[in-house]
Order: structure tokens, then sequence, then C-alpha cells
């Protein structure tokens, strides 16, 4: 390496320093003023008392602890109950944060954390998709993608789903490149909200059997055995402690699927209605996880991306805090209409990014119930999967076979 080469990275890792700490700086100044992050707090509570007093992160007494931060007492009846309700191994995730006494700094170094995670994202998805937007459109990109709606709620309530879409991005990455034992690991890490990645996961193994890339379901089967082992060692009835919990989540949060959601959109039948949605969006995933079984890489992605969206209507519990994870969608559609139309399709990128930035904010502000922390409506659950489930199959013919190829294939990437 030569001295100038040398020289440059030093400067870069100086100035990436530099940034950071200024995001800290900048946060903390955020939180000192604006109590909450409870998404992080649970989990910086749970991991802290586990570590300091040897408590299990789902005891009640961590519950009362958190409840106690939060409202300055127990939980009352019909209150949110603020417990832990991640896999234990989650907490090797939170412990760094853990060491750091004071809460709102510790806050403020993990808002830092998500805030860099979703600028490492944008770059990811741009490499993906291998869409290579101007500086100026870039900045807008950039700007879009850390302060839409689904980007900047889970940084403020500090909902680790950030890490999980970026290791997302970095999975796909890794199979176009061929690094399996890499995309293998990154699956087993996902697993801490494991709700959101069931289907996505599910899909991921049945594509690497059918492609014979059997170390990809090694290695997360290496890495899941080796995170539940650890976490027995540490607590070994942990997985019967974190199912209570998992069952108890429903019932203390607000409408978590989307007959729920649809019930309280529409008291009369609407449930009816989101049971029939959820069995549809069932049925379109078995079939396209069929026809899509052996694709190439491009059909790979778009599949992925189907699955990620369509995990929000099936009937797993979840929450609109967490459709971040369809990011690589929304780029991937972006990229679609800039490869299909050019010049005109970067403007219907930036018209879309505006519209989805207005709109959903306009949507959020407009129905938001306001209690110990901003409670978004139901509603939520609808706007960005339709706007996705429109655009993908909008472009299905053209993401999956485009007459010019802006992704790799497999045999491309195979050949010697």
């Amino acid at each position: 390496m030569s001295r100038n080469s040398s020289f440059l990275i030093i400067v870069l890792l100086v100035l990436g320093i530099g940034l950071f700490g200024l995001l800290v700086w900048g946060n903390y100044r955020y939180t000192t003023q604006n109590p909450g992050g409870n998404d992080f707090l649970v989990h910086w509570m749970g991991t802290k008392s586990f570590f300091e007093d040897g408590l299990s992160p789902y005891s009640d007494e961590i519950a009362l602890r958190i409840q106690t931060m939060v409202y300055g007492r127990a939980a009352q009846p019909g209150e949110h109950e603020l417990r832990v309700a991640y896999p234990l191994y989650s907490i090797f995730i939170f412990l760094p944060f853990a060491m750091i006494s004071d809460y709102n700094l510790a806050r403020a170094v993990w808002m830092a954390v998500l805030e860099s995670a979703l600028i490492l994202m944008a770059f990811l998805s741009l490499r993906l998709v291998r869409w290579r937007p101007r500086p100026l459109i870039l900045t807008i990109f950039l700007l879009f993608s850390v302060f839409w709606y689904h980007a900047l709620r889970p940084v403020i309530l500090g909902n680790a789903v950030i890490l999980i879409a970026l290791a997302i991005v970095a999975i796909l990455l890794a199979v176009r490149a061929g690094n399996d034992e890499l995309a293998g690991i990154l699956m087993g890490l996902i697993t801490i909200k494991p709700q959101v990645v069931l289907l996505v996961i599910v899909f991921l193994c049945i594509w690497a059997a059918s492609h014979r890339r059997w170390k990809i379901i090694v290695w997360f089967s290496i890495s899941m055995g080796f995170l539940i082992g650890l976490a027995v060692i540490l607590i070994p009835d942990w997985i019967l402690q974190n199912l209570r919990e998992i069952l108890r989540y429903p019932s203390y949060n607000p409408p978590g699927t989307l007959p729920a959601a649809m019930e309280a959109i529409i008291p009369q039948g609407g449930e009816r209605l989101g049971r029939v949605i959820s069995g549809v969006a069932v049925l379109i995933l078995i079939l396209e996880w069929f026809i899509n079984r052996k694709s190439e890489f491009r059909a790979f992605v778009w599949t992925v991306c189907l699955t990620l969206t369509l995990s929000f209507w099936v009937g797993l519990q979840t929450d609109p805090g967490n459709f971040i994870v369809a990011y690589p969608a929304l780029v991937l559609t972006f990229a679609v209409w800039v490869e299909r139309w050019q010049n005109r399709g970067v403007v219907i990128s930036v018209i879309a990014m505006f519209l989805l930035f207005i709109g959903i904010w306009e949507i959020f502000l407009s129905s938001v119930e306001m209690n110990y922390q901003p409670i978004q409506s139901p509603v939520m659950f609808l706007p960005l999967p339709i706007f996705l489930l429109i655009c993908l199959y909008w472009n299905r013919w053209w993401a999956v076979r485009p007459p010019h190829l802006w992704f790799d294939s497999l045999q491309q990437q195979n050949a010697p």
C-alpha cells in the first residue's frame, strides 16, 4: 500500500470518527430534551440488569424497572407493559450500550449507530441494483432515506430493525458475490426480530437448496446453533421465558396484524376483510416462491422484495415501525424506472420520493394518538405496502427479464 493511500485511509477514518461524534453530540442534545426511545430502553435495561444483577430480561422485576423509568410507576391496565420480547442472544447487540450508565448518552450513541446504518444501507442498496445517480439526485435520495417516516421513526424509538434491514441488503450482496458463508451467518443474526424476517429466511433457504448452495443453509444453521446454545448457557430455560413473552406481547400492544388493524379501521367486517387479504398474500407468496425458486439473481431479488413487503400482511405480529425492512423494494423500484425511462425515470423517482415523504408523514400526523409517546394509527399498515405491491407488479417483467441486465446473473457470477 502506497504512502498516499495510507494517508487517505487515515484522513477518511478521522473524518468518519469526527462525523460520528457530531451525530452523538446532536443526538445527546435531542435525548436530554425529548425523553423516549422506548424500543431501545427496554433492551438497554434488560441487558444492563442481566449483566449487572444477574436478572432475567424476561422477569417481572425488569419490566417494573422499565415501566418506572417511563411512567414513574408500574404500568396500569391498558398501558404498554414495555417487556423484553427479543431472543436472549440479542443482549450481545445491546451490551456495548448497556455499559454506558447514562441512558440519554447510551440512547444518543445508539441513535448515531442507527443513523449511520441508514446511510450505509442506502449506499449498499444502490450498489445492489447498480444505480449510480448523479450528485444532486444522490443527495435527494440520501435525505429521503434518512428522514422519511419509516426511517426516522425507528431512529427516534431506537428500533433495532434498522440494523436488520441493513443486514438484509448485505445478505443479498453476499449471495450475489458468492460469499455464502457470510450470507448464512447474517441470516442467523437477523433473527433477533424473528417475526420480521421469518418468511424471507424461509425463501432464502428454499432458493439456496434449489441452487444447491448448501453453504448458505449450513452456515445459517451453525450461526443459529451457536446463538441459541450460548443463550442456553446463560439462562437454560430462556426459550420458554421468551415464548411466554411472545404470546403475551399482542395483549398490550396496538394492532399488530392486518386483520386486527382492519378491524380497528373498519369495525364492521374489517377483520374478515383483513383475513381475506392475508390469505391472498400467503397464496401469492407460495406461488411466487414456486415460480422463482430456481430463478437467477434478478428474479431472486425481486422475490425477496415481494416477500418482505407481503410479510407485513400475512398475519404475523409486526408493526409499521418495522417496515424499513422493505427499503430494498423501494430502491429496486427506483432503479427499474431509471433503467426503463432513463432521465424520465429519474424524475419519476424523485417525484415518488417526495410524495412518499410528504404523504406518509401527513397520514401519520393526521391520525396519531398522543399518549406516553405518539402512537401511530392502524391505518399505517396500508400506505407503503400498497405502494410497493403496485410498483413491484408493475415492474415485474422488467425487473426479472430486462433487455439490458444491470444485475449479474448467477451464470456470470460463477463463470471462470
